[in-house]
């Protein structure tokens, strides 16, 4: 099965002619047209969708068979994905896709291995991530340069400093949020472009 990407959401309808609220989580909000046929998560619905404006953060879009209020309501919430491989190529090797994330080797800086990133979460204070370790506990760990200096999607892997991640977690005024802040070197959203 193909990688798929979260690249927005339907918010709601507008009007009563079926036109939907859609929310953009790709770094230029109009790109979300530019990356193919947007889906469900499974694939199984596929969404022909024409952008017709702007209200507040959210665009205005004709979807196709949709034409009345309550169809395009009863598509509120859904989330719409594309292909991974659709997605352009990042620019450096501090660009990634949080997707990418998912499934890579957490080791310490001797090598040792840690775990394994599961999900990449935003609570509103700063992305965390979700490892599994070897033990099975869950940990979660903020995703900031400090507690993850190193982010190697080539090579499988991502550098965890523990000593880094006990500050941040003690909540120190001279800790990770300072030093390192958030990596921002994602293509933004939840695991969008």
């Amino acid at each position: 099965m193909t990688a798929k990407i979260c690249v927005g959401q339907f918010a709601g309808s507008h009007g009563v002619r079926g036109l939907v609220k859609l929310r953009s989580f790709t770094a230029e909000p109009a790109d979300i047209m530019t990356y193919g046929p947007l889906s469900d998560e499974n694939g199984t619905r596929r969404f022909t969708v024409t952008l017709q404006g702007m209200v507040k953060d959210n665009f205005l879009a004709k979807v196709d068979g949709v034409t009345s209020r309550e169809q395009a309501q009863a598509l509120a919430g859904m989330r719409l994905y594309v292909d991974r491989v659709a997605l352009p190529a990042t620019e450096d090797e501090d660009e990634f896709y949080h997707a990418d994330l998912i499934g890579l080797r957490a080791e310490l800086a001797d090598g040792t291995v840690y775990g394994t990133v599961k999900a990449l979460y935003d609570f509103g204070a700063g992305d965390v991530l979700e490892v599994r370790t070897p033990g099975g506990p869950l940990e979660m760990l903020p995703f900031s340069k400090a507690c993850v200096p190193v982010v190697d999607v080539r090579g499988g892997r991502i550098v965890v400093d523990l000593p880094a991640v006990i500050e941040a977690r003690e909540g120190s005024d001279d800790g990770a949020e300072e030093e390192g802040g958030d990596r921002d070197g994602d293509q933004g959203g939840e695991t969008g472009p």
